[in-house]
């Protein structure tokens, strides 16, 4: 039996803007280095695909037929607590008002991933120390710092953790699932911290920053921000 998957502490970034695709894979957010949280989520849409069904009936034997239509990716109406001051939001504000889509990423349930120090060597490829970390092969990892990060490691950016050389104690990281470990090539300062989600708990797609309306209410309402996102593609789970 599958477990519960809750929305309390999920996460909602967008990115860069990028070419317009019907299909993505994970590969195609690998450049996507500039992650930013859109603060204030108060209330998340749905997010996925829906297809049409078509039907026709036949006069001749009385019955209706059906066949599978279209696809398309509802409309993501997302509500927040307006904010000015908070960088997504205003990165929002920005992706709206351009003709391009932009990538997005959701962290579901982000709160209840793992999180520990760890160290990263400067090596061929390079080992990420965890001590009982307990992750899987594939599982999405990223690292914040309060240095630097070994070159080529990105703060922020999603890495996968790679089959080859995983211990209890240690791993590699790629940048695509079931990719090569990545190779360090200069050594890092600060202390290092890595922060892995549940594999299959963090959606990757691109999509439209649509214009969105604020709520109204009564004397005692909160108004509240519409941001919808119009999903392009179907998004892919990692």
């Amino acid at each position: 039996m599958a477990g519960l998957q809750k929305v309390a502490g999920s996460r909602a970034f967008i990115g860069s803007r990028v070419p317009y695709k019907s299909t993505v894979m994970a590969a195609d957010f690998a450049g996507q280095s500039n992650w930013l949280e859109i603060g204030g989520w108060q209330q998340t849409g749905d997010l996925g695909a829906e297809q049409e069904t078509l039907s026709q009936t036949l006069i001749n034997q009385n019955i209706t037929i059906y066949s599978k239509g279209t696809i398309s990716f509802p409309i993501m109406s997302n509500t927040f607590i307006p904010m000015r001051d908070d960088p997504g939001q205003a990165a929002f504000r920005v992706a709206q008002r351009s003709c391009k889509p932009f990538a997005f990423k959701i962290e579901w349930g982000a709160d209840c991933g793992e999180e520990g120090a760890v160290t990263i060597s400067n090596a061929s490829p390079g080992v990420v120390g965890w001590n009982g970390h307990g992750l899987a092969a594939g599982t999405p990892v990223r690292f914040e710092t309060t240095g630097t990060l070994p070159a080529p490691l990105v703060a922020g950016t999603t890495y996968f953790v790679a089959s080859a050389g995983l211990t209890s104690n240690a791993f590699g990281v790629s940048a695509s699932i079931g990719g090569a470990a990545i190779a360090t090539t200069a050594a890092g300062t600060g202390v290092h911290t890595a922060y892995a989600s549940e594999p299959g708990e963090t959606d990757l797609f691109f999509g439209f920053a649509m214009f969105g309306t604020k709520t109204g209410g009564d004397a005692s309402a909160t108004r509240l921000l519409n941001l919808p996102i119009q999903p392009i593609c179907q998004a892919i789970e990692i």
